[in-house]
């Protein structure tokens, strides 16, 4: 998958420092966002293909797990929706899971920074019938163009590793969650299974840029996506940034022997 491989340790001090990664290669801070962007730009169009072809599919029962921990309501409680902040989800793929789920009872609002990644999404949304169930908002994960309080809610899945500034982020996505609110993170994270991180290294490096070479016309956006997987935060560290961001009750759940993790934290 394009996320894949097994996590490394990422420095306490990230967010105070001029410099960040992308992939392995250290860059300006305030170019971080510009390069991602162009990443996702150009895999845009494929991006679910090439989820499904190099995770075999698996990507789809992680994202099943993550709206599960979610829970959303089946039926409305007061005169209002329950309200479900997916960010980094422009293809708008757990958005549909989640309004899927809920059966009507809750408003997906989808924030993306990459507008090309948007246009899959809006695409997809009226398709499938979800025009009026889904918002999809072009913003960016650290200064949400959203009131304070408002969501019930906040999900990203397999992007928060690729925002310059991760407790930025968290803060922003505590900001924008009411009393009582739910983070829910799903990212790759460091493999705890003996010879599964050597086997999965030897796939993420040899396998999926070719791949994405043959796929999608262009390998060096997968190359940077695998090495981005390496330069994140392991599991604990990545639970104590929550903490630090003021959420309270933090937790996470391996899946697949640690390839990915759920992430949770509430707004007490």
């Amino acid at each position: 998958m394009v996320e894949g491989a097994a996590a490394a340790g990422a420095q306490a001090g990230e967010d105070r420092s001029t410099t960040a990664a992308f992939g392995f290669t250290e860059v300006p801070l305030s170019d971080k966002q510009g390069l991602v962007d162009d990443v996702f730009h150009k895999v845009a169009s494929r991006y679910d293909l090439m989820n499904d072809l190099m995770s075999g599919g698996m990507h789809r029962v992680w994202k099943e797990a993550f709206v599960s921990k979610l829970a959303p309501p089946k039926t409305r409680t007061g005169s209002r929706p329950f309200e479900v902040l997916d960010v980094a989800g422009g293809t708008g793929d757990i958005a549909f899971r989640i309004v899927e789920r809920s059966k009507g009872a809750t408003q997906a609002t989808v924030c993306d920074i990459n507008s090309s990644m948007l246009a899959v999404g809006r695409e997809r949304a009226e398709k499938r019938g979800f025009s009026d169930d889904i918002a999809f908002i072009e913003g960016n994960a650290e200064e949400l163009p959203f009131a304070a309080g408002r969501f019930d809610a906040y999900t990203i899945a397999f992007g928060i590793r690729n925002v310059p500034r991760v407790g930025k982020a968290l803060a922003e996505a505590f900001r924008v969650l009411r009393p009582g609110g739910h983070l829910l993170v799903l990212e790759f994270s460091l493999v705890d299974v003996p010879g599964l991180a050597e086997v999965y290294d030897a796939f993420s490096f040899n396998v999926i840029p070719p791949l994405g070479r043959l796929v999608a016309g262009d390998s060096e956006p997968y190359k940077y996506l695998v090495e981005s997987i390496r330069t994140f935060p392991n599991q604990q560290r990545f639970a104590q940034m929550i903490r630090e961001a003021g959420f309270e009750r933090v937790s996470y759940t391996n899946l697949s022997g640690g390839i990915a993790a759920i992430h949770s934290g509430w707004k007490i």
